[in-house]
Order: structure tokens, then C-alpha cells, then sequence
């Protein structure tokens, strides 16, 4: 049922007389109480903010002077008051409003200045479960809300960096405030408590499990606006969760222009596939270019690991991102830097490596501080038309005690490492998805195809391309074990890779056909594993 109220006549300029003041941020908050003090704005404030404004020598009420009843509750109870929220909601110019305002003594507030208690940063130090739940901000969220929907007499910052733009504002306006930015001001604040109510829902979903909660939402702060999107015509903006995820949302960027959208989709795919491969076992590098692979490899030393992957296909590795699972290095960076790089991202550099990217002042260097961890699944989001995909990320890790060997050839050692290599690398390819590998490395890598006979068909001649740049007369897929992300629905996949030069193949297996590709590769003297888990990525 709607809601009859009365008529809002929105006044443009409202002088600001009295404001409020309750945040657990301090940043800047004595300078602009001060500044609005000079001016002759009556300051009021909780507790706390009100300790700190007195503490400052400026004369602040507080606020259980002002609704004359105390703090109660530990501090939960302070603010939900008719003395505080008609101060907010009262509509000045309403006959009613104004007479009721009288009669109570309710004052109104021109200002109210409010930041919430840190639930994100609490969360993200992994609090206890009671220690979360008391920093869920339940006042702060009220007050924003109201002073947001009275927008036509009330100003409302919910962000520090805004207290600059409030001052300007009432020097420019003889001490008001405009309604155009009062209004932009309220949409800010409700775009605030909506992403603060988000990551609140979404803990309670994740710690108490709740795979499809019955309403989902997101919420995230705007880091950058973007120059464009996929294609100049298009815009967008950068925004981050509070998730502490390491990778390109947590990482620093010590130099380079600005990332791209698609730098930044690039690093993220980037980042996670090298985090497949632990550094305390094996350095990892992996190029990508368009959200795909064209080169990753494994050795003992990053310099080592970057060369054997830009050997899988040279050509693709131009002006794409490059992801390392150790710390940038000078012997790495030196090679890297030979040819077109958009981006580096490593959980660290050297000095010395810093200072060789340096000379490439275009290319962007980030430093993550660390690797995600694969197995942590967290959520991944896509939009259709009308709503959202919502599922967990693919944790999905196979071992080699996990594989079921279905041939009559078992592999061998070296083929059963390179088989795990292989399949981890094709959990981050796009369907359909083939890779070759030998040695810790791709050797040929096909992506996005409709048919899987074209993805193999494909990775099998960027291997052939790969030998030819390389000076070899044999292909590198020769004696190479060979991934797929999804079962052979026929032998003709299979049987291509075969004729590449495969010696042993990894796929999930759970085709109707499955005997029939089995009895292809035992035809062809190959080994093949079924691993029973599937990795799609579209």
C-alpha cells in the first residue's frame, strides 16, 4: 500500500545552521567541525565523536543532552530517538511538521555527518562471530537512510572525502547548500548503507552456509573510473568488494598508466591460474592474453619459468600480462621487459627489478603481497538479462591419487606430473579448452572453440609454430601429455592429438563414448586418465 505523505516543496538553497556528527572514522573530522563552527553551525554529536570534537575546543553537545536520556546498552541505543529523527525527517515547510516540531521541541539538523562502524574491515581480520555482529552498525544506517529520503533540507556525508566539497559548497551558496547537491549527496548514502547491508547479508550467508539465500546482494566502493570499457564507446568503472582476496584489487601498482578494463580482467585471470602452482615447490609463470593462456610454465627460477612460456607461443605473449607466483626479480625483469608488456603482477619486487621496469614507463607493475588460495572458493557473478548468475568459484583441485587410469599403458612419473600440470592449466583456458604440456610447461594451448576437434587442431599448431620460432624441426607437442577440460564426446579429439605427437591424455572422463575413445587411445599406444571433474569456464 503506498504511503500518502505530504507534498516535499524542495527549497533549492538551505542555510545550514545546526549539524550532527557521529562517525568511527576521525579522518578530517576536526577540520571540518571547525570550519563549520566559524560559521556559526551548532555542532551536536555522539559519545565518542562528541569527546573528540570537546577534546578539540569546540563546543559540542551531546547528544543525550539533547534527547536528555543517556548512552544505553553498551552504546547500542543512542540516536533512535523522535528529538534525533524528527530533528532528520521533519519537513520544514509542512504546516504539520512544523507545528508538531514546535510543540516537541524537536530542532532540525541542516547537516549530518555519519560513518558506519567497520563491519568490512572487522570481518576481514577474520573477528569471531559475536565480534561481528556487534560491529553491525544499526543507528548510523537509520540516520543515513533519513537524512538521505529528507534530502530536500537535510545534507548528508557518509564519506570523508567529501568534507571538502561541503565547504566549497556553502562558500559558493553565502552559507547554504544547493538541492542538486544535497541530491547527489543522498543517492552516495544510499548507494552506502545498500553495500554495507550487502556485505552483512553475505557474511551471514557464508558463515552460516547458505548456498542460495532467498535474496543475494553485492555491494562494492568505486576505486576508479575507467577511460572506457571493452571498446571506447563503452564506460566503466572499477569497484572493490573489501574482499582481501589477493590480486589486482589488493594489489599496489608502483607504476605504469592506468589499468585498462581489460588489463584488469586480464591480471585477474593472470594472477589466479599462477596461483595454481605453489612457490615453495616450483616458480610459476603465466601469460595471458584475452583472458586465455598462451604460455605457463614451472621451473626452479622465475627467469627460467618466463622463458619456457613464452616459448609455448611467442606471437600471443605481445602486449599481453604476465603473472608470477614469486617475487619479481632483476634476471626475470630484465627478460620480461624485452619485449611489449601491458602488465606484471607478482607478489613482490626487488629494488633492482623495480628499477629495470622502470624504464618502460607505459608498463604497469603491481604488487600483490601474496597468492589467493585456490581452494578457497568465495563467489563469482555474472549479469543476464533480468538477473544474475551467482555461483562458487572453481576451487576444483585434482591430485594425482584422485586419477583413474583407463588404458591398458599406465603413465609414467614424468607423464603423470605433466597430466596434473596440464589439467590445472586447463581450469583457467576457456571452453572448449586443450592443452599441451611437457616438462612443467605448455607446449600448445587451444581456447573458445565450438568443437573440440578445432581446439585441438589449434593448440597442435601453435606447438608446430612454437618449434618453427624456435629453430627446431620437430614439433614441441611431440612426447607432450595433452588436457581437456571436458570429456571427448568422440575419438576424433583424442585422435588429433594423437597425431600431434601426444603420448598421454587427461580429461574427466563421462562420455556415452567413453569406450570408444578408450579403445582409440589403447589402439594408439597412448596413456589416458579420467579425472572425473570437469572445468568449464565460459
Amino acid at each position: 500500500m503506498a504511503v500518502l505523505a505530504p507534498k516535499v516543496e524542495m527549497p533549492d538553497l538551505v542555510p545550514m545552521k545546526r549539524a550532527l556528527f557521529s562517525v568511527s572514522d576521525s579522518t578530517g573530522l576536526i577540520d571540518l567541525a571547525r570550519a563549520l563552527h566559524e560559521r556559526g553551525v551548532a555542532l551536536v554529536a555522539t559519545g565518542s565523536t562528541c569527546k573528540a570534537l570537546v577534546s578539540a575546543g569546540l563546543p559540542a553537545t551531546n547528544v543525550a543532552d539533547v534527547i536528555g536520556f543517556p548512552e544505553i546498552l553498551g552504546g547500542r541505543v543512542k540516536t533512535l530517538h523522535p528529538m534525533i529523527h524528527g530533528g532528520i525527517l521533519g519537513i520544514r515547510n509542512e504546516p504539520t511538521h512544523a507545528a508538531e516540531m514546535a510543540e516537541h521541541g524537536i530542532e532540525p539538523f541542516d547537516l549530518v555527518v555519519v560513518n558506519l562502524y567497520p563491519f568490512e574491515e572487522t570481518i576481514a581480520k577474520n573477528a569471531d562471530y559475536a565480534t561481528a555482529v556487534e560491529n553491525i552498525d544499526i543507528g548510523g544506517p537509520a540516520m543515513v537512510r533519513a537524512s538521505a529520503k529528507n534530502h530536500a533540507f537535510v545534507t548528508i556525508v557518509v564519506d570523508p572525502a567529501d568534507y571538502a566539497s561541503v565547504l566549497e559548497t556553502l562558500e559558493a551558496n553565502g552559507g547554504a547548500t544547493s538541492l542538486e547537491f544535497r541530491k547527489h549527496l543522498a543517492a552516495k548514502a544510499f548507494a552506502r548503507t545498500a553495500a554495507y547491508d550487502a556485505t552483512v547479508s553475505g557474511w551471514f550467508a557464508r558463515v552460516l552456509d547458505i548456498e542460495t539465500p532467498a535474496y543475494r546482494s553485492f555491494g562494492g566502493s568505486l576505486r576508479e573510473v575507467m577511460r572506457y570499457g571493452e571498446n571506447p564507446h563503452q564506460s566503466a568503472a572499477f569497484y572493490v568488494t573489501g574482499d582481501k582476496r589477493p590480486g589486482v584489487a589488493t594489489a599496489r601498482q608502483l607504476q605504469g598508466k592506468q589499468l585498462s578494463y581489460n588489463n584488469i580482467n586480464d591480471t585477474d585471470a593472470a594472477y589466479e591460474l599462477v596461483a595454481e602452482f605453489d612457490p615453495d615447490e616450483t616458480a610459476a609463470v603465466a601469460i595471458i592474453k584475452h583472458a586465455n593462456p598462451s604460455g605457463v610454465a614451472t621451473a626452479s627460477t622465475i627467469a627460467e619459468a618466463y622463458e619456457l612460456a613464452l616459448r609455448s607461443d611467442p606471437v600471443s605473449a605481445f602486449g599481453g600480462i604476465v603473472a608470477l607466483n614469486r617475487t619479481l626479480d632483476a634476471e626475470a625483469a630484465r627478460r620480461i621487459v624485452e619485449i611489449f608488456t601491458e602488465v606484471i603482477i607478482a607478489p613482490d619486487a626487488t629494488d633492482e627489478a623495480v628499477a629495470i621496469v622502470a624504464a618502460k614507463k607505459n608498463l604497469r607493475l603491481l604488487v600483490a603481497g601474496g597468492l589467493p588460495d585456490p581452494a578457497t572458493p568465495g563467489l563469482t557473478v555474472r549479469t543476464v538479462a533480468g538477473g544474475l548468475l551467482v555461483q562458487n568459484r572453481d576451487a576444483g583441485r585434482i591430485g594425482v591419487g584422485d586419477l583413474k587410469i583407463v588404458t591398458r599403458r599406465t603413465p609414467t612419473a614424468a607423464e603423470l606430473a605433466d597430466l596434473i600440470f596440464a589439467f590445472r592449466v586447463a581450469k583457467h583456458v576457456k571452453s572448449n579448452a586443450i592443452v599441451y604440456a611437457r616438462h612443467g610447461a605448455t607446449v600448445g594451448i587451444g581456447a573458445g572453440q565450438m568443437s573440440r576437434v578445432d581446439s585441438s587442431t589449434i593448440a597442435a599448431k601453435k606447438a608446430a609454430d612454437a618449434a618453427r620460432t624456435a629453430g627446431l624441426e620437430e614439433t614441441l607437442a611431440k612426447g607432450s601429455v595433452v588436457a581437456s577440460d571436458a570429456f571427448f564426446p568422440f575419438a576424433d579429439g583424442l585422435l588429433a592429438a594423437v597425431e600431434a605427437g601426444a603420448t598421454a591424455v587427461i580429461q574427466p572422463g563421462g562420455s556415452m563414448r567413453d569406450d570408444e575413445v578408450i579403445a582409440a587411445a589403447d589402439a594408439a599406444g597412448i596413456a589416458m586418465v579420467f579425472t572425473g571433474m570437469r572445468h568449464f569456464r565460459h
